[in-house]
């Protein structure tokens, strides 16, 4: 286990070494974490996928219990926080509590699901580029010539110190969540097509289909949320920032994700949401974009399609961030080569870092346009699919961390037992179950068959064994 005596030396070692700076108050890492989640893209894409092949009207609790799920693994996550000095989010905290083997474990997992959910949103953006244009009466032009002029932007932009990014996720984050809060305020307002009601949160609504479902896409909407720790270096004042943001980051996505399905459900009404959703699956029609049209009229539904392309965009740039300081914290603990860990010397960025991150999305975005794939099923449906099990298998590891590192500091734990104790192991409960959700309806989210959704479930698990071997060649060994 790497001890704070540890972690002294590391430092000692390295005195000419340069560290990340920032002033990033509670708000802004909040920005980009809720950019991450790319709100309206989930809202126009995850939230009619859970109603059509989920419980149909009772979809929003799908989408509440995820949050609930979440936020209790949050718990034991932001109390762990001021013990873990390292801003390498899971990593950091799967070395504090399991030690350096499973540390580099959980490292190679995160790469792995990061690097896919960025390559699928490229996918999903260069598809939504076009389709907007075609809206318009625009050129079509294929989707991976959109996806690689954004990966030219997110280049710079990642490149540059760390408030630049967060200034730009801020304005779209903002304009993507009013525009959706526009709308639910105008079907509220309007009363839906039925009138309001609170029909989906009963019993008989959330089990009249598989909830789990709908639980499924919720948690694929949140991925990202706990990006909070890579920014620890960063922050204004790291003890309080953190666990503010992470808290904030999980009410305000599982809010918003929860009171925006049930305006969709209530629009549709509560039995023909169902069917509407389905449309949008069969590409015969659009939930998100013909409620709007509905409701609010055309000239916000064009606002909100251009939006849904700032809201992938923000996304993209935000998992670059995240790429590019968890490359950076695992260089300056010795597990990836010491250039990585570079500082810029004007703009106070993960410069090199950043520069691979973008090599490394470039290739694999080519891959793709190479060999045909399509951008929606293809690209997006499989990496979210692989990016989802990455992300339950990190949280479970941490959950076990955290129950691990206060049993073995009960002077810390003490009279804290729900936070360091009780909240991780419901945590450990829930994600479980999530887990097992996710591959009895692995299908629905990747998009392809069962055979290519083995694969792809089984790469994160892959990526896990891989580091632990590696990481069984000494404390210090390079992933």
């Amino acid at each position: 286990m790497l001890t704070d005596s540890d972690a002294h030396a590391s430092s000692t070692r390295q005195p000419a070494q340069a560290n990340l700076s920032g002033r990033l108050g509670t708000g802004a890492i909040v920005f980009m974490v809720i950019a991450a989640a790319a709100p309206l893209t989930v809202v126009g894409g995850n939230v009619p996928l859970a109603i059509a092949g989920g419980p149909g009207a009772g979809a929003p609790v799908g989408f509440a219990l995820a949050s609930l799920v979440l936020l209790v693994f949050a718990v034991g996550f932001v109390t762990m926080t001021p013990h873990v000095p390292q801003a390498g989010a899971f990593y950091a905290y799967a070395t504090r509590g399991l030690g350096d083997r499973v540390g580099v474990g959980t490292a190679a997992v995160a790469l792995v699901a990061y690097t896919a959910i960025q390559v699928g949103v490229y996918g999903y953006l260069g598809w939504a580029v076009n389709d907007v244009l075609h809206t318009f009466g625009g050129p079509t032009l294929p989707w991976w010539v959109w996806a690689l002029a954004a990966l030219g932007i997110v280049a710079l932009l990642g490149y540059r110190h760390i408030d630049l990014s967060s200034k730009v996720l801020g304005v779209a984050l903002v304009l993507e969540i009013v525009v959706v809060l526009v709308l639910d305020a105008g079907i509220f307002a309007r009363g839906g097509a039925h009138g309001v009601n609170v029909e989906s949160f009963t019993p008989h609504a959330a089990f009249s289909g598989p909830l789990g479902v709908a639980v499924l896409f919720a948690i694929t909407g949140f991925i990202g949320f706990e990006a909070t720790a890579v920014f620890r270096d960063e922050a204004r004042d790291p003890e309080r920032t953190i666990p503010r943001a992470t808290y904030l980051a999980v009410l305000i996505i599982g809010g918003f994700y929860t009171l925006s399905c049930w305006a969709l459900v209530l629009a549709a009404g509560t039995d023909d949401a169902p069917a509407v959703a389905q449309k949008t699956l069969d590409s015969q029609g659009n939930m998100l974009m013909d409620t709007a049209q509905a409701y609010v009229g055309t000239a916000l539904r064009d606002v909100m399609q251009v939006l849904l392309l700032s809201s992938l965009f923000a996304c993209v740039l935000s998992f670059h961030n995240v790429i590019a300081r968890y490359t950076f914290t695992l260089a300056r603990q010795d597990l990836l080569p010491a250039r990585l860990g570079v500082v810029h010397p004007r703009h106070h960025s993960p410069s090199v870092s950043s520069v691979v991150q973008t090599a490394t999305a470039l290739v694999l975005v080519v891959a793709c346009a190479v060999i045909g794939l399509d951008p929606l099923v293809g690209v997006f449906g499989s990496m979210a699919g692989l990016a989802t099990v990455g992300m339950i298998l990190l949280m479970l590891i941490t959950s076990a961390a955290v129950v691990v590192f206060f049993a073995r500091n009960a002077q810390l734990a003490a009279g804290r037992p729900w936070q360091t104790r009780i909240a991780p192991l419901l945590a450990v409960a829930g994600l479980l179950t999530a887990l097992w959700l996710v591959f009895s309806n692995f299908t629905l989210v990747t998009g392809g068959g069962v055979g290519v959704s083995i694969v792809l479930g089984a790469i994160p698990f892959l990526a896990l064994i891989a580091g632990l071997v590696r990481g069984a060649h000494g404390p210090r060994g390079r992933v």
